[in-house]
């Protein structure tokens, strides 16, 4: 148990474990949005318009980023006013309903009157990410205010959970698959932690956050915008996070055909590797500050998406990926807890902020990587009439595995831009003194 100001006692382990689960459901249930995807399309979309059914699908996967981004946006700077210990549990409501929308779409879009299927699966989506959007918003401030003295080794422990759920997810999708078990039943997976999260928070106590705790008033939080350092970590996250998400989506799209195995495979491989790497962050830190930390995440990040733009089989596949996947592993908890040490009066709203850029940067990024790979496979086959004359053959497999290391190596650009943001920062810091983070 802690204390907060000598009188309220926090039950710190089972919090750390309730924010453990809560990502851990999160990273599920996007594993098997995903592995469920070819099965919404056909049952649902094709029936509707086949020849623009991926594109519905391809929406439906992109509206839970679009209920995260805006739910801890809002959510952030009122939750102090709202509490924690009701926001976290609504997380789980959110995942439950989300799912059993989804599963239940067909009988749903019958019971009322003018509501579509896609409209029903569209909702049971986007419920789903604002439960995610519910995740970060509490989970964040709370370990910073549980830790204030450890922000960034123990928000990387904490976000090893997210791919630790992405990973189980994969392999139950790929299991239940062998076992011919349906798509709903994939779907209704994510229920079993939502529950977990829900009863968890049942008696116990949250903290304040760390701004509230210390008295620091709305109007000083929001003033904390105005900070040039903070307007530049904003900016960055942007990029951090699209070197992270966007080529996490695009790899099994990509890279199937250049490596020469399926490419789901290495991102469960980086997901792994990323969730035992999250756990040794906190001695990195120690030798590098949380800024060096990040210079050496770019590079890294940089270095392994060109090597995966040229990789041709599983061994550099699998080589090029643990590169990329080193460089990023760091980068999404480290760039939340560089924001709250540097910036704590800032309290949740500057962490919930630096969560909207990151996930609105794959609204960008992603269709950059496609449009990328649209007209390089068009310029590489000789115009677009050359291309749509091609048949299924080695010389398509050709162009098209051109295009994916071309889009590849144009994301490589953005952590590498950052070396030179990072790095001024951190020269800074060293010619001063060594950084501490403020404490309130």
């Amino acid at each position: 148990m802690i204390t907060t100001s000598g009188r309220t006692p926090y039950a710190k382990a089972r919090l750390f474990v309730v924010s453990s689960l809560a990502l851990t459901m999160a990273g599920i249930g996007a594993s098997l949005r995903a592995n469920t995807a070819t099965d919404l399309q056909r049952v649902f979309f094709d029936p509707i318009d086949k020849a623009h059914s991926a594109e519905m699908i391809a929406n439906v996967l992109g509206l839970p980023f679009l209920g995260f981004a805006l739910t801890i946006a809002i959510g952030s700077p009122l939750l102090d006013y709202i509490g924690m210990g009701l926001l976290l549990p609504m997380a789980g409501v959110c995942f439950t309903a989300g799912a059993l929308i989804m599963m239940f779409a067909g009988s749903l879009s019958t019971l009322f009157t003018g509501a579509g299927v896609y409209n029903v699966i569209w909702a049971g989506a986007l419920i789903t990410g604002i439960g995610w959007g519910l995740v970060e918003t509490v989970v964040n401030p709370l370990i910073a205010s549980l830790y204030p003295e450890e922000k960034t080794g123990k928000l990387n422990t904490l976000h090893a959970w997210w791919p630790g759920g992405l990973v189980i997810g994969g392999l139950l999708g790929v299991a239940m698959s062998a076992a011919g078990l349906g798509w709903q039943v994939k779907l209704a997976m994510v229920i079993l932690p939502a529950v977990g999260v829900i009863a968890l928070c049942i008696g116990v106590r949250f903290p304040p956050t760390e701004r509230a705790a210390a008295g620091v008033s709305m109007g000083e939080m929001f003033r904390e915008l105005r900070n040039p350092l903070f307007l530049v970590l904003f900016a960055s996250m942007f990029l951090t996070a699209a070197s992270e998400l966007a080529p996490g989506q695009w790899v099994d799209f990509a890279l199937s055909r250049t490596v020469h195995m399926p490419g789901i495979l290495l991102l469960v491989y980086v997901s792994a590797l990323m969730f035992v790497m999250r756990h040794f962050a906190g001695p990195l830190v120690h030798k590098l500050s949380s800024i060096g930390l990040l210079w050496f995440s770019c590079l890294t990040a940089s270095l392994g998406l060109v090597a995966l733009s040229v990789a041709n089989s599983p061994v550099m596949g699998v080589l090029a990926a643990t590169v990329w996947g080193t460089g990023v592993c760091y980068m999404w908890p480290t760039m939340l807890a560089t924001a709250s040490e540097r910036f704590p009066r800032g309290g949740a709203l500057l962490m919930g902020l630096m969560g909207t850029a990151g996930t609105l940067s794959i609204r960008f990024v992603l269709p950059m990587m496609g449009a990328i790979y649209d007209n390089k496979k068009i310029e590489v086959a000789g115009g677009e009439a050359a291309f749509n004359a091609l048949p299924q053959g080695p010389e398509l497999e050709r162009v098209l595995g051109i295009a994916a290391q071309t889009s590849f190596r144009a994301v490589a650009v953005l952590p590498a831009v950052l070396l030179v943001v990072f790095g001024a920062i951190w020269l800074y810091d060293r010619s001063k003194k060594p950084a501490v983070p403020e404490k309130l």
